[in-house]
């Protein structure tokens, strides 16, 4: 979450000063970035909005590059960093960035500038009940903070910054605030996660988006380029109702979801069909109410197909017509879906003819 400029009010508590402490290493890597950006007009297309500056967080990984949440540094116009210490800000530079998962990658325009700060590693996904703090520079401040707390909750959950897309992500109660946005959240020494939103609903709650989903992320911008996830494209219904598995021929044993629609040009399409059972993906069984066993906690089937990369396979076993088959469906795009998401980095194509305009 972004955090603009003009706070109203601010309180702050002083608690003294003493003599000045070494940095630890981590903190040396963690950054705070600023954002002047102009946002396009999808109402009147001719006319861009004013420009604002907003800041958040990231942190430095291999290959002299700054991690960050998309929504951090979308519509940027003008991008700066600030490192640890230095009151200079230095002009940076989006490399890929991907809005579906909120996680970019920046680079600073002046070579050889981070050789000197140590980069951070990444750790597996953090166990229920642990505990992990995040580091950033929250409410817009200019030192770094850190809050601590324990994971609490690690499912399928939709990200705010496309509005459509939804990937695994950990619930924690350490404080995740506008501003911490693209900052690190650690454990044990390393990155297990980067801190982007929160939730007006629930009190003392945050979400990071796990190593897993920034996994993806980075073997896919490997090359440069960012192409996104993969659909399986079905809409699906839960198999709880006895009856709905009995008009399905579901024997005893069997669980699975039932496929309701299959999205022309998806994966799924041309391998499921409306009226077949979803059994298991890449192994894991489905269960009636759509989730499966995934490591060592159980989450929705989709965090299984989210693991895919664009052209690879995934093994699906499903029920039709009485028999159990199996298939491989290649992973592909779904562009037709991206249309409903929130458009950043680009202008509206328009054209006007007798008084009317068109998008």
């Amino acid at each position: 979450m972004r955090f603009p400029f003009g706070l109203t009010a601010l309180a702050l508590l002083l608690v003294g000063t003493g003599p000045a402490i070494a940095a630890p290493p981590l903190e040396l890597s963690v950054v705070r970035i600023l954002n002047r950006s102009q946002r396009s007009n999808w109402v009147a297309p001719w006319n861009a909005l004013g420009t604002s500056t907003s800041t958040g967080s990231g942190f430095i990984i291999d290959g002299g590059l700054i991690m960050t949440n998309a929504h951090v540094v979308s519509d940027a116009r003008l991008l700066y960093v600030f490192l640890h210490n230095d009151p200079n800000p230095h002009q940076l530079r989006v490399k890929v960035i991907g809005h579906d998962c909120d996680l970019a990658l920046v680079e600073p325009v002046e070579e050889g500038l981070l050789d000197d700060y140590p980069a951070l590693e990444f750790g597996p996904l953090p166990a229920h009940r642990s505990t992990v703090e995040t580091y950033g520079f929250p409410a817009g401040g200019e030192r770094i903070s850190s809050t601590r707390g324990v994971v609490s909750r690690i499912e399928m959950q939709a990200y705010a910054h496309s509005g459509i897309d939804a990937h695994l992500t950990v619930q924690t109660d350490a404080a995740i605030n506008p501003g911490n946005s693209g900052g690190p959240v650690v454990q044990g020494g390393k990155v297990v996660g980067v801190a982007f939103q929160g939730t007006s609903q629930l009190e003392n709650t945050g979400y990071f988006i796990p190593t897993e989903v920034v996994d993806h992320f980075l073997r896919d911008a490997a090359d440069g380029r960012y192409d996104g996830y993969p659909e399986l494209g079905v809409i699906t219904s839960n198999m709880e109702n006895p009856a709905a598995r009995r008009r399905a021929g579901m024997s005893e044993g069997l669980s699975g979801v039932r496929v309701d629609a299959v999205f022309p040009g998806g994966s799924a399409d041309g391998h499921l069909r409306p009226g077949d059972v979803l059994l298991a993906v890449d192994g894991h069984p489905v269960a009636n109410d759509g989730s499966t066993l995934i490591d060592d906690f159980r989450g929705d089937f989709g965090a299984v197909v989210d693991r895919h990369q664009i052209g690879e396979q995934l093994q699906v076993r499903l029920l039709r017509d009485g028999q159990v088959l199996e298939t491989a469906v290649t992973m592909r795009s779904l562009p037709r879906l991206r249309l409903l998401a929130n458009s950043y980095d680009r202008r509206p194509r328009y054209f006007v003819y007798g008084g009317l305009v068109f998008m």
